[in-house]
């Protein structure tokens, strides 16, 4: 039977905005204290010198995975919450991955490159970030816990592909797509979202 989490900790994409899972996160039933993490550089997050890669990102979030977690993740954020997981798997009790642009070889999966917009838009943005092209697929197999999918079918960004592709390299994955949903879904539709991952944790 797979544990429950206590803790819930929110990660955001390429933005940093903390603000992101907010309104999915207070439409949640389940009871569990949450935890908004940002990314230091990016958004209202103050710089730190000692975060120059996603390895960083991981040492620094570690901290925070001291009892049973779940792991709810966009976009970007789903490299972190992935590479969390294995190397804490036996604390991370489920993983949520939305509309996830990393981990896998994108371009091959039809996604549209969303860096240089991204680049030109946020200047300031440690490159590093923008920059990664990690691809965990091979290590994918080993996340033995309840892994939600959650997709879009109007994102071009991460289109369905991407998430039918993962559903085959993750063991206990389940898909969902929402219907006219875009790269903000965990945003846009929040009240859905809250709902699946309600859903999803209770198992």
């Amino acid at each position: 039977m797979t544990a429950l989490p206590s803790r819930l900790i929110f990660l955001p994409g390429a933005s940093g905005n903390t603000d992101f899972w907010r309104p999915a996160a207070q439409s949640l039933a389940y009871p569990a204290a949450q935890l908004h993490i940002g990314w230091p550089g990016f958004g209202p997050t103050p710089a730190d010198s000692g975060v120059n890669s996603m390895d960083d990102l991981v040492t620094r979030l570690l901290p925070d995975i001291d009892q049973p977690t779940a792991l709810i993740a966009q976009s970007m954020g789903g490299i972190v919450a992935v590479l969390t997981a294995l190397q804490r798997p036996e604390r991370i009790t489920h993983l949520v991955l939305s509309v996830t642009s990393g981990g896998v070889n994108m371009p091959a999966l039809g996604a549209q490159d969303w860096r240089p917009a991204f680049a030109d838009e946020f200047p300031s943005v440690p490159r590093w970030f923008i920059d990664d092209h990690s691809d965990l697929s091979e290590r994918l197999a080993e996340l033995q816990m309840p892994v939600l999918l959650l997709w879009g079918d109007n994102d071009p960004i991460s289109p369905v592909r991407v998430g039918e592709h993962l559903a085959r390299l993750l063991p206990c994955a389940s898909l969902h797509v929402l219907e006219g949903a875009g790269h903000d879904l965990g945003f846009s539709h929040a009240a859905e979202v809250a709902k699946l991952i309600d859903r999803h944790l209770l198992g």
